[in-house]
């Protein structure tokens, strides 16, 4: 497959036609891929890079199967979702199956943003409130009706905080306010919830909603401490609001255990609303609310159509069957309990060996590794967490960092993901742990490595080595590996084409 630019040329449109607040990863070097299978992702020259970030790519990148349903359904129909069709009913059959039997009701959209800000919709009219409860930090899409509910997002911007907006500490028991020294973490973030709604009952404010990731993934892969659910629930129904569960990067059996992540709080907890997206469709826009019917028939008495021209058609919903076929067919989610707690145990000798690592957290293929500078002070390392992210690029795995200090190193890859993989993962990591903490131990000071510069660091004494990290490329290129079909003397014509 031929590329239609050079990288510089791709470089130079995305600078003059995208909007510049799209960033990309690795935005000081960025990678151009070109292709990927099941884990791998290549560049333009052939690269291959072990994928660690794409939840979305659930099942594997460009699963034969998926690719198959899609183009079998596309070439027989894809039309309007309100025409009468067997895909979106046996989808909505399958998917109420895998959970509790009081969700039975399914609204499809196109993308995670569209489900949850359906699912406040539905919320609020169910019995005419409007304030909503959210964690610090959290993040739920990019609508306008779901910035004003993301800490992530609003306390970034220049935006302030609503008055129907309340927002909970985020039951984070290794860095928040209760932590695991705590005798009862999850009643005490619990009881916080509850004074926000006397609060706002108070102020003459209703509840409508409490929203929450079942793990909480920007805010730092985040697992809340049991018991925690079953006591917000309890306290936000009795204020008349609902339970919405976020499951649109957490779901879909990447937790090994559960099919749903909500699910390891145990059967007696169970949410008035679920939202899913990303893994559903394997990269694919496809996503969805389940309710129950008590909701959706109040939903309904509003008297206004719920109407959504591609959620759930045809060739969406054949996408979504046969990501759920893969699913079971291959057995992910025991994969994700296997490869997750080899990977996990890995991590865990890694920071009994490195002092940079504080806390390795996550369950499945879902783990966060916090970084530090200080163990009893829990100091963030962000601007180390920033330089090893670039560092592993250059080994040819993709990491990314998150949580309200970037600090933490996300691990979140297709649920076709190996032992092997795992192995080659940490092993990179460990050396270049290893270099790094050696240069911060040859200088009492630390490595002056800057958040948006790493690449002009240096390691000092030994040589003046450079730490690369951000924008300092490989030199090294394997003249072995061709490059996917590259078309070099299009790109002359193109860049002569871009210059004029």
């Amino acid at each position: 497959m031929c590329e239609l630019y050079s990288k510089q040329d791709t470089l130079a449109l995305r600078r003059r036609h995208i909007g510049p607040s799209c960033k990309m990863f690795f935005a000081s070097d960025p990678i151009k891929i070109v292709r990927a299978q099941r884990q791998y992702m290549f560049d333009e020259k052939g690269e291959r890079y072990l994928d660690c970030i794409n939840n979305v790519a659930h099942v594997g990148h460009c699963h034969p199967e998926v690719v198959k349903a899609a183009a079998k359904q596309m070439e027989l129909l894809n039309t309007n979702s309100r025409f009468l069709h067997d895909n979106i009913v046996e989808y909505a059959k399958r998917i109420c199956a895998t959970l509790p039997e009081k969700l039975s009701v399914c609204y499809f959209t196109n993308s995670g943003s569209e489900a949850n800000d359906l699912a406040l919709r539905l919320a609020r009219q169910f019995r005419g409130h409007q304030d909503v409860i959210t964690l610090d930090h959290a993040y739920h899409g990019h609508l306008t009706s779901l910035i004003e509910i993301s800490p992530y997002k609003f306390r970034k911007g220049k935006d302030v905080k609503k008055e129907f907006v309340h927002v909970a500490p985020i039951p984070d028991t290794y860095r928040g306010k209760y932590r695991e020294d705590h005798a009862d973490p999850a009643s005490a973030y619990a009881d916080e919830v509850q004074k926000i709604i006397e609060d706002a009952h108070k102020n003459g404010r209703k509840i409508a909603a409490f929203i929450a990731e079942s793990m909480q993934s920007c805010g730092g892969q985040v697992i809340p401490p049991a018991g925690y659910f079953q006591k917000v629930a309890e306290y936000v129904r009795a204020a008349g609001g609902v339970f919405i569960a976020d499951e649109v990067q957490v779901g879909f059996g990447r937790v090994g255990t559960h099919f749903w992540s909500f699910q390891m709080h145990g059967e007696a907890f169970v949410p008035d609303i679920v939202t899913m997206g990303k893994p559903m469709g394997n990269g694919h826009p496809v996503a969805c609310v389940v309710t129950t019917k008590d909701i959706a028939e109040a939903f309904s008495s509003s008297g206004m159509e719920y109407f959504n021209t591609y959620g759930g058609n045809p060739v969406s919903s054949a996408v979504a069957l046969a990501v759920l076929d893969v699913i079971e067919n291959e057995n992910l989610q025991g994969n994700a309990t296997r490869v997750g707690s080899y990977l996990t145990e890995l991590l865990n000798k890694q920071k009994a060996k490195h002092p940079l690592i504080g806390d390795v957290r996550g369950v499945g293929l879902f783990i966060g590794i916090d970084l530090v500078k200080d163990h009893q002070r829990r100091t963030p390392a962000t601007a180390e967490a920033q330089h090893i992210i670039y560092k592993m690029k250059e080994k040819r795995v993709l990491l990314s960092a998150d949580g309200p200090h970037r600090n933490v190193l996300k691990i979140k890859p297709p649920m076709c993901f190996t032992e092997e993989d795992a192995q080659f993962l940490v092993d990179q990591l460990d050396e270049i742990l290893t270099v790094l903490e050696e240069a911060i131990g040859a200088n009492s000071e630390g490595v002056a490595i800057s958040e948006n510069t790493p690449r002009r660091t240096k390691k000092p004494k030994e040589a003046h080595l450079e730490l690369r990290g951000e924008g300092a490329p490989d030199q090294k290129e394997n003249p072995s590996q061709k490059r996917n079909g590259l078309c070099a003397d299009k790109h002359s014509q193109l860049s002569k084409r871009l210059k004029t």
